[in-house]
Formats: C-alpha cells, sequence, structure tokens
C-alpha cells in the first residue's frame, strides 16, 4: 500500500458515526485526516487526535469547499468519506458558501441532498479525490434482515409497515426525506428537514392531540425508515441510533422497520436491548 493509500480524508458532520469510522479506519492502520465542520462536529475529535499521532483534524466551517481540497491535497489524501449529518436546517441557515461551492450551487437543478451532496463528490474527483462509501468500513453494521428483538411485528404492525415502506418510498423517490410514522394504516407524519428523530417526536405530539379511546388512531405507532430507490452509499445513508429508540418511547412509537443491508445501526446491542426493555419491535427487510 502506498502512502497515499494509507490515508483516509474524513469529512465529519454530527453524532456518533464519524467516532465509529474513525475508529474503524485506525483499526485498518489507517492515517485519517478529519474535516472537521465548526457547526457540526463534536469537540471531542480534538481530544482523539491529541491522543494519536495518526488522527489529524483541520477545523473548517460549513461552505469552506476550496480550503477542504486544499487541506485534503496538501495532506496527500486521495480517497475520503462523509460521516455524520450535517442538518438540513444549517445548510440553509447558516452556510456561507466560498467562491467554488457559490458557483456549484449556481449550476444546480434542484438544492435537494442528492444534488448537491453528487455535485462535491464530482468536483472532489476533478480533483483527485475520490469518495467511497463509509459502509466500506463499517459493513458489520449494516442491519441484517429479520426480527431483531424479542418481540416480532404485529399483525397490525406489519399492515402498518407495508403501508408505511410505499409511502417512505415514495417520499424517499423525490429527495424529501426517509422516515414516516403510521398508525392504523394512516400517515401521522412525513420526514422533511427537520431529520428522523424530530419527526418521530412531532408524530408524538401530534397523536396526543389527536388520539383519544373512541378514536380510529388511538393505537401505538410504527416507524419506518427507508433508503432512498437510488440510494448512493457515499452519503446519506440510513442510521438508526439509541436515540432514536428513545424518542420513540417518548412518543409512544411501538414498533421501527428499516431496511436490511442499507442501514446502519449504531451500537446494536445497546439499540435491542433498549427496545427489547421498552417493547418496541425492530424489523430489518
Amino acid at each position: 500500500m502506498n502512502d497515499s493509500q494509507n490515508i483516509l480524508g474524513l469529512i465529519a458532520g454530527n453524532g456518533r458515526f464519524p467516532f465509529l469510522l474513525l475508529d474503524a479506519a485506525r483499526a485498518e492502520g489507517l492515517t485519517v485526516v478529519v474535516a472537521a465542520i465548526r457547526e457540526e462536529t463534536d469537540p471531542e475529535i480534538d481530544a482523539r487526535a491529541a491522543a494519536d499521532s495518526a488522527i489529524r483534524v483541520h477545523w473548517l466551517s460549513l461552505g469552506e469547499l476550496s480550503r477542504l481540497i486544499d487541506t485534503f491535497k496538501t495532506a496527500g489524501v486521495t480517497r475520503a468519506v462523509m460521516a455524520g449529518q450535517v442538518k438540513h436546517t444549517q445548510i440553509f441557515s447558516s452556510l456561507r458558501p466560498d467562491w467554488r461551492l457559490a458557483k456549484l450551487l449556481l449550476n444546480l437543478r434542484t438544492r435537494n441532498t442528492d444534488m448537491l451532496l453528487g455535485a462535491v463528490a464530482r468536483v472532489l474527483a476533478d480533483e483527485g479525490i475520490e469518495l467511497v462509501s463509509s459502509t466500506q468500513y463499517l459493513e458489520p453494521l449494516l442491519a441484517k434482515p429479520g426480527v431483531l428483538t424479542q418481540r416480532a411485528p404485529s399483525e397490525d404492525e406489519r399492515k402498518d409497515i407495508a403501508y408505511g415502506l410505499t409511502v417512505a418510498r415514495g417520499l424517499a423517490a423525490f429527495d424529501l426525506g426517509q422516515t414516516v410514522v403510521i398508525a392504523a394504516q394512516a400517515c401521522v407524519a412525513v420526514e422533511a428537514m427537520e431529520g428522523t428523530d424530530a419527526t418521530i417526536e412531532r408524530a408524538g405530539a401530534l397523536f396526543r392531540a389527536l388520539g383519544s379511546s373512541e378514536s380510529v388512531l388511538s393505537r401505538a405507532l410504527t416507524v419506518v425508515k427507508v433508503a432512498k430507490p437510488n440510494q448512493d452509499m457515499r452519503f446519506d445513508v440510513p442510521v438508526i441510533g439509541l436515540a432514536t429508540i428513545e424518542v420513540m418511547i417518548r412518543a409512544g412509537a411501538t414498533c421501527l422497520a428499516v431496511e436490511a443491508n442499507r442501514t446502519l445501526l449504531f451500537d446494536a446491542p445497546a439499540i435491542v436491548a433498549a427496545a427489547d426493555r421498552a417493547g418496541i419491535a425492530l424489523l430489518a427487510e
């Protein structure tokens, strides 16, 4: 392996995803050059770098595409991954594009996630930096097919899953969101810019406001999360973490369905244990 192949660039968003990717890359003996986003990345990344000389952190503001490219090229990065969410609301409220990103944005037909990140990937490729799938390093974390919890979905929950998959795949095809919340085969909430956990919280609040013992919706919520029909696994990979289960508990959701082999489960044992304690059914199919 030559020097450039021994170096991995990491564009780090928020949450634990960047740290899991960092651990996986270091386990393979790679030097990791981290482009940490000031508006998103956990400052703990600096402590990780201080404890490991093979991790180098460079802080960049959202929108500094030219500086990102210069940082990676100076460090000899020819392969990079994206890991961690950058909130859609952050992009629209905090983005201050440099000249390169501004030019890219002006040439986009639409400014959804796929279009924006796909265009960034092409710019990086033109500069000799290949953006690769994060699942190349985290494949063991992909959800395996089947019921993952002690409790399987009930007959009513399976009906909600079937309906939810149809709705969620239609939603994801337009790159609007990947999560829907269903009750009694009625759609309670769909994801937009707010993200999965906020969608579940909103569904819980709406469900409580509407629900009564006589209501057709007076039953538990089912959450369905899917990949996009032509999911580019280099970015925006569906992710479930322990926080999602905690939000489901607060919202009164009793079932979660995800797509097998296309959804990352962060700390699967903890997720399954928390779901089992709460009586939540978790299905990957």
